[in-house]
């Protein structure tokens, strides 16, 4: 919880040297809200509880310090779900998060994405599976997988794709640890994103005023649909890089 705690003096009759009144301006109760000042830092997760985040009753909990989701033969997972962080809709930022999936997992981190009901969402997603296939790709709800492992990606004003190589797909998985924790950075600035693993370049894009850009938006974790599979996430940090909250 952020406060601000202000004293303030109101001079009266019976008061010496005044009377003082407490004023507390109390943040939000779900959690962090967004950073105010460029580069400034703050959790997105308390390592305890769900305080701050929104999901799909009985999908997800914390486990060992991390946020967790957990399909079984017994509970199968029919429809994506996403865990949707409540503490605002960033525009510029830098995201620092921790990630396992089991062998069959298959998630996502949203950025800058819309919310939907029955807790899904649409936007930009950094994408992620357990055997390593998707892990660095950026995907998108409407154009689906926009940039792949290794590539730089264009979306022109019409939507249409232009890449180039950044680094062979096979080399840069080399550095994803298979059923171990993984780092993901994630920069959104303008219209780029640029994704990095475990402190190595994985894509990058820029989206240069097509239909699905967005300048703000959720921040969301996803769990698929599929076979029995666990995903978890830990030590969340968003790096703002604007002056002010997005609105």
């Amino acid at each position: 919880m952020n406060s601000r705690v202000e004293w303030v003096i109101w001079p009266g009759r019976n008061s010496f040297p005044g009377l003082v009144v407490l004023a507390i301006t109390l943040g939000l109760l779900a959690g962090p809200s967004l950073a105010d000042q460029a580069g400034e830092r703050i959790a997105l997760f308390n390592g305890k509880d769900l305080t701050g985040w929104e999901g799909a009753p009985g999908w997800w909990t914390v486990e060992d310090g991390a946020l967790t989701s957990e399909s079984t033969v017994e509970k199968p997972c029919k429809k994506a779900n996403y865990l949707v962080w409540t503490g605002g809709q960033p525009a510029d930022f830098q995201l620092d998060l921790d990630f396992k999936l089991s062998g069959q997992g298959n998630s996502g981190i949203q950025i800058r994405s819309e919310r939907r009901p029955n807790f899904d969402m649409f936007g930009y997603q950094a994408d992620m599976t357990g055997e390593g296939k998707l892990i660095g790709y950026i995907y998108h709800h409407k154009h689906g997988l926009v940039a792949e492992r290794g590539q730089r990606v264009t979306l022109d004003a019409g939507g249409e794709r232009h890449v180039e190589a950044l680094d062979k797909p096979a080399h840069l998985l080399r550095h994803y640890k298979a059923g171990e924790w993984n780092h993901y950075r994630i920069l959104c600035r303008g219209g780029e994103i640029t994704v990095w693993l475990n402190g190595v370049e994985m894509c990058h894009i820029a989206d240069q005023g097509s239909a699905t850009a967005a300048k703000s938006g959720w921040i969301g974790l996803q769990m698929h649909p599929g076979p029995p599979m666990k995903v978890q996430f830990k030590n969340l940090h968003l790096t703002s890089l604007n002056a002010t909250p997005a609105p």
